[in-house]
């Protein structure tokens, strides 16, 4: 007889707007959890002058940084695509694919998807003089700019979209942290965990996740995670949400044949 999987019955929090929640969603179905979709971040594409400059300079670069498909998407909002398009690096294979899908071609995917590693690995391609472009979030960090600066690169980082936190999702949280609860907190970034727990303090519902499980997409989400208090309980070799969530699962298995 085929076991139940460990997230049988369980509230899974779904962090992601609508658009973005149905794989996440569908996932945590197919391993028999519950998912609770409520959006703690939301993107709003920007239209700046730094941005219209670097499309029209475009051509000058010899290489373009995406370290998100937000970044991509919010990168082509409203902008053809430019004939002469430089050398492309990305962080992570969903980034990578929205870009070739477009009809880019890719030429560098670091071993693992994160910033550290990716400057790490980037940096032997670095020469002095070269010029790259990173368009980002208004709330990226800037790690490879100065990895790259420091080789000797000239790097222009342009803000592209900006993160909020939908307010919406506020009485979202009250309704199911005064009911269901939540039983799992998977955090894909370290917006996400401070927009969760701003709006659970606001609440007055900090005891309602004390024994939630916590699992974050990777080394720099855990840190933000650990910096607000939390004990988290899984992070994943490859940061995606479907390892993840194995992470988690795995997480609950082990809990379970403990006792």
């Amino acid at each position: 007889m085929k076991g139940t999987s460990p997230l049988e019955g369980m509230n899974v929090l779904v962090p992601r707007g609508k658009k973005q929640a149905q794989s996440f969603s569908a996932l945590i179905r197919s391993y028999g959890g519950m998912p609770v979709e409520i959006p703690l971040i939301a993107f709003e594409p920007l239209r700046n002058k730094a941005l219209v400059q670097a499309h029209k300079e475009i051509h000058t670069y010899d290489w373009v940084i995406f370290t998100s498909k937000t970044a991509v998407d919010a990168f082509f909002n409203n902008f053809s695509l430019s004939s002469h398009f430089p050398k492309i690096a990305v962080i992570g294979e969903k980034t990578k694919k929205v870009l070739v899908d477009k009809g880019l071609k890719v030429q560098f995917v670091p071993g693992e998807y994160v910033a550290e590693v990716f400057a790490e690995d980037f940096l032997p391609l670095v020469e002095k003089g070269m010029k790259v472009l990173i368009p980002k979030g208004n709330l990226a960090r800037g790690y490879i700019a100065a990895s790259l600066s420091e080789k000797g690169a000239r790097v222009d980082e342009v803000i592209v979209y900006k993160t909020v936190f939908p307010r919406e999702s506020i009485s979202l949280l009250r309704d199911q942290l005064s009911g269901k609860g939540l039983d799992i907190l998977p955090f894909t970034s370290p917006s996400t965990v401070d927009h969760f727990m701003e709006a659970v303090k606001e609440l007055g519902f900090l005891t309602a996740v004390k024994d939630s499980v916590v699992g974050c997409i990777g080394p720099v989400t855990k840190e933000r995670a650990e910096a607000y208090g939390l004990q988290v309980h899984a992070v994943p070799e490859e940061y995606t949400v479907h390892s993840m969530l194995k992470s988690i699962i795995r997480y609950l298995a082990e809990t379970r044949r403990g006792n």
